[in-house]
C-alpha cells in the first residue's frame, strides 16, 4: 500500500448553494494581471510541455507552470503578498489600483503621501520574501516571523530584501498569532495568506494575487492545446494559493471546468481532515509539522481558501513526504524531449501525485474516482523552485526521502 488517502467530493458537480468565488472572476483577475504588467521585468513564466513524461505516465498531454521563475524569486508568493500591500496603500490613498502602476507606487510622492508603514506576516520562506521584496521596493518596512526549523537560506533571502526577519521557536500557525498579536500593537499592516473571522479582507487580495498565474497558465494551455485541460492538481498549506485558483477555475469554466484534487502532506494535511469531518466546517493540524514540504506546513485553513475548496473541489489528496521527493526527482531527470525543471518541495509534490496515481495498482480507484485515463490533459504549478538548496540536493542527488511502502 502507499499510504495515500484520498476523499471524493461528489457534491462538488451537484449542489447549487456554493460560496461566491465572483471575486476570483476573469475581469477581477485580469485587473490584477494589469497591475503586475505595470512591474519591471514582468513576463509569463513558463508553461511547460512534458510530452515525454506525460507519455510516460499514460496520459494525454502534461504540462507543468515554472513559478521559479517569477519576477528572480524563484517563487510564486509574490503574487500575492505584493498585490495585497499595493491595494492597501491604493485604499489609504482613496485611489483605484487599477489606476495605479508600480512606478508610481515607488515613487516619493506617494511615500509622502503615505508616511512610513510596516508590513508584518509569518512564513517559511517564499511568502515573507515576496512580502519583503514588494515592501521594500514601495519604501515600506516589513517584518518577517519564521516558524522553528526554518531553512537559513530562506530566511537570509528575506533579510537581502530588506526585512527585519527572524526564526522563532513557534510553529507556523503560532507564528501567524505572533505577528498578528504585534500588528494590533504596534499599528502595522499584517499581510498574511491565511484568514478567520474578522480577517478576510487582505487574504482575500492575496489570494486574488496568485489568480495571475491562473490566467497565464489557462490561456497559455488553451493556446497550445487548442482546448483547456481536463485535470488540475493543485497544492495546498492554508489553501490561499488553491482556493484563488480554483476560484478562477469555477469563474472561468462553471459547470465545464476541469477536475480538480487538492494535494496536502500528511503530516500538515488541514483541508483533507476539514474534508474528512464532512461538518462544513475548517478543522486543524496542532503541534509540530515536520513535513520536508515547508511551504505547506500549515495546521489551520484560511477560512476563506477552505469553503471555496470544499464546494468546488473533486478531491483532496493527503501524502507522503517521499511523494514529493519522487517529483523533485522525475522533473530534475526528464524523460528525452523534455526540459528539465528545478522544482522544490512544495513545487513538485503534484508531479510526483500524478505519478503516483498513474502508476501504482492500488491507486485505481483513486484514478477512477477523478476520471484520469488516457485522454487526460494535466496541468500542475510548480509553486516554488530550489529555495533550500540544500533539502534539494539531498532530496535530489543524494536520495533522501526515498518511497516507502508500508
Amino acid at each position: 500500500m502507499s499510504n495515500i488517502r484520498f476523499i471524493a467530493n461528489q457534491k462538488a458537480r451537484q449542489q447549487t448553494d456554493k460560496v461566491d468565488v465572483s471575486f476570483l472572476s476573469c475581469a477581477e483577475a485580469e485587473v490584477v494581471r494589469g497591475f503586475f504588467k505595470t512591474f519591471e521585468g514582468y513576463e509569463p513564466t513558463p508553461l511547460v510541455g512534458l510530452k515525454g513524461l506525460a507519455a510516460e505516465l499514460g496520459v494525454s498531454s502534461f504540462y507543468l507552470k515554472d513559478e521559479s521563475k517569477r519576477f528572480g524569486l524563484n517563487a510564486f508568493k509574490v503574487l500575492g503578498g505584493g498585490y495585497a500591500i499595493a491595494k492597501h496603500i491604493c485604499r489609504r490613498l482613496g485611489v483605484s489600483i487599477a489606476e495605479m502602476s508600480m512606478e508610481r507606487l515607488c515613487s516619493a510622492e506617494v511615500r509622502e503621501a503615505l508616511g512610513e508603514v510596516t508590513f508584518v506576516s509569518a512564513t517559511d520562506g517564499n511568502h515573507g520574501r515576496g512580502v519583503a521584496w514588494a515592501a521594500n521596493r514601495m519604501g515600506q518596512k516589513s517584518v518577517i516571523y519564521m516558524p522553528k526549523g526554518s531553512a537559513v537560506t530562506r530566511l537570509e533571502n528575506i533579510r537581502a530584501e530588506g526585512a527585519q526577519a527572524s526564526i522563532t521557536d513557534l510553529n507556523y500557525d503560532d507564528a501567524v498569532r505572533l505577528a498578528w498579536k504585534d500588528s494590533q500593537e504596534k499599528g502595522w499592516v499584517m499581510v498574511q495568506d491565511t484568514a478567520w473571522e474578522g480577517y478576510e479582507e487582505i487574504p482575500g487580495w492575496i489570494m486574488q494575487g496568485y489568480t495571475t498565474l491562473a490566467l497565464e497558465a489557462l490561456e497559455e494551455f488553451e493556446r497550445q492545446e487548442g482546448e483547456a485541460p481536463t485535470h488540475v492538481f493543485l497544492q495546498a498549506g492554508v489553501g490561499s494559493f488553491a482556493g484563488g485558483v480554483q476560484g478562477l477555475l469555477a469563474q472561468r469554466y462553471g459547470e465545464r471546468r476541469p477536475v480538480t484534487a487538492v494535494v496536502e502532506p500528511e503530516l500538515a494535511d488541514c483541508i483533507f481532515r476539514s474534508a474528512a469531518a464532512a461538518d462544513g466546517n475548517p478543522h486543524f493540524v496542532t503541534g509540530d509539522m515536520p513535513t520536508v514540504m515547508a511551504g505547506l506546513a500549515c495546521g489551520e485553513p484560511n477560512t476563506v481558501g477552505w469553503s471555496i475548496l470544499r464546494d468546488y473541489s473533486d478531491g483532496y489528496i493527503s501524502c507522503p513526504d517521499w511523494v514529493a521527493a519522487n517529483g523533485m526527482r522525475i522533473l530534475a531527470s526528464p524523460r528525452p524531449g523534455d526540459a528539465r525543471v528545478i522544482s522544490g518541495e512544495s513545487g513538485a509534490v503534484t508531479t510526483g501525485i500524478v505519478e503516483c496515481l498513474m502508476r501504482m495498482p492500488d491507486m485505481a480507484p483513486v484514478r477512477e474516482a477523478l476520471e484520469l485515463d488516457g485522454d487526460s490533459r494535466v496541468l500542475v504549478i510548480s509553486t516554488e523552485g530550489d529555495t533550500d538548496p540544500v533539502m534539494y540536493r539531498k532530496i535530489v542527488w543524494q536520495g533522501a526521502y526515498p518511497e516507502i511502502e508500508g
